[in-house]
Formats: C-alpha cells, sequence, structure tokens
C-alpha cells in the first residue's frame, strides 16, 4: 500500500472513530436514559462543553474528509506518488489527529487548534496543488 493510501486509511479511521466521545458524552449526561423514545428527538438541554467541542471536531472532520480523500484517490489513479505527496498525506493526518485532540480537549494553548487545522490545510492544499500541476497542464 502506498504511504498515501495509508493515510488516507488512518484519516478514515480517525474520521470514523471521532463520533464515540460525542455518544459517551450524552450518555453520561445522565439526563436521558437509553429507551427508544428518547431516539426519536436529540437532547435540548445544555450538554458539557467537551461533548459539544467534540461533536464539532467530529464534523469538522467529516467536512475535511471527502477533498482530502479526493485529492489521495486521484493522485493514485494518475500515477502521481512522490516523497512530497507522502510527505503531505502524513502531515494532513498528523494535523488532524492533534487538531482532534486540542479541539475535544479545550486547550485554547497558543491557538493550537487553528494551528493545527491550518498546518493539514496546508499540506492538503499543497498536495491538492501538486496534483493539480503534474497531471492537469
Amino acid at each position: 500500500m502506498k504511504a498515501e493510501l495509508f493515510y488516507l486509511l488512518l484519516t478514515a479511521i480517525l474520521t470514523g472513530v471521532l463520533w464515540i466521545p460525542v455518544v459517551i458524552g450524552y450518555v453520561s449526561s445522565g439526563e436521558r436514559p437509553l429507551t427508544p423514545a428518547n431516539y426519536k428527538v436529540a437532547p435540548t438541554s445544555p450538554l458539557a462543553d467537551w461533548v459539544n467541542r467534540a461533536n464539532r471536531a467530529h464534523l469538522n472532520a467529516v467536512e475535511n474528509f471527502a477533498p482530502f480523500a479526493a485529492v489521495v484517490l486521484i493522485a493514485q489513479m494518475t500515477g502521481v506518488s512522490t516523497a512530497l505527496t507522502e510527505t503531505c498525506a502524513a502531515v494532513y493526518f498528523f494535523a488532524r489527529l492533534v487538531h482532534a485532540v486540542v479541539h475535544i480537549s479545550g486547550s485554547g494553548l497558543f491557538l493550537a487548534r487553528t494551528l493545527a487545522f491550518t498546518v493539514g490545510w496546508i499540506a492538503f492544499m499543497t498536495f491538492a496543488v501538486f496534483v493539480f500541476l503534474q497531471r492537469a497542464m
């Protein structure tokens, strides 16, 4: 498996498990027991801050996964795989991992969440532009 696909797989796994803290937060709030009736309507009372942050981290991961996956798959289908694309994929994954951890933890230390997001975005854009320049021109 090429490195880019490996990091795409890791990013998919990360995105796929980020809902778990949200569910744990809903269940541990103690306000709503798990019954069929409680599945019909989302809770309206405030949840703990970390639960809201976990939900936002999950949504952010979902929103950013599709463009990254598209670029990785296009690169694979067109035969673009270099040290640059491998590095971009790795940096993207680790930036997304840091982003999720910092987001859920609520740490505002040195704007770490914004920095992690920006590093991931730059890695994604570098990867995308490189693939574009290699195959579209």
